[in-house]
């Protein structure tokens, strides 16, 4: 290995610790915790070492986004694979979801409530993020009914599992009807 391919690869290593510190950080005590000068110390490295990898913790955000992005994308795909049908699948896909934003707090966060510097439904929006949406579709557009463009019914469906996700975290929502809140959305939006 050469000394170039060496130093790529510690440098891509550093940036993963960054990025697994960051996420483990905002977890487990919030977004405000996270700064350079905390990440610097769990890792043991100089703020100016961060620096050389993001410009900031708005990027440090952006990253955590795109690698939950990929997460979420495989969690869907692995949940519908495993349904027969298309109303299972489109209940699969919303347990899926919600499971995945209430287990990853603050990965759902960068995702969808803070700046982490990402565009969203852009021609330059990065793949991670067009591939989530992507898993959505995949099961969605075979129930957005007649005259309905499919993207179109992928952003209502993909904006109801944000609403319940966002409520349920913040307790507007009756826990114990989590599971009806789910069957009535597939019932009701999707045609089956």
């Amino acid at each position: 290995m050469s000394v170039q391919e060496r130093k790529q690869r510690e440098r891509a290593e550093r940036e993963r610790l960054i990025v697994a510190t960051a996420r483990e950080l905002a977890e487990q005590q919030g977004w405000d915790a996270v700064t350079t000068r905390r990440l610097a110390e769990r890792i043991e490295y100089s703020q100016p070492v961060l620096y050389s990898h993001f410009r900031g913790k708005r990027e440090i955000i952006g990253a955590v986004a795109l690698q939950g992005a990929a997460e979420m994308a495989a969690a869907v795909r692995a949940a519908t694979s495993a349904a027969s049908g298309p109303r299972e699948r489109v209940a699969a896909l919303a347990r899926a979801y919600l499971d995945f934003a209430a287990r990853n707090p603050a990965v759902y966060d960068a995702l969808f409530q803070l700046d982490g510097g990402l565009a969203y439904a852009r021609e330059d929006t990065p793949e991670p993020l067009k591939d989530a949406f992507a898993a959505l579709l995949e099961s969605l557009e075979e129930v957005a009914g007649d005259g309905v463009p499919p993207g179109l019914f992928t952003e209502v469906f993909w904006a109801s599992l944000h609403g319940l996700a966002t409520l349920s975290r913040a307790e507007r929502l009756l826990p114990e009807d989590a599971a009806r809140r789910v069957e009535l959305l597939v019932d009701r939006l999707a045609v089956l």
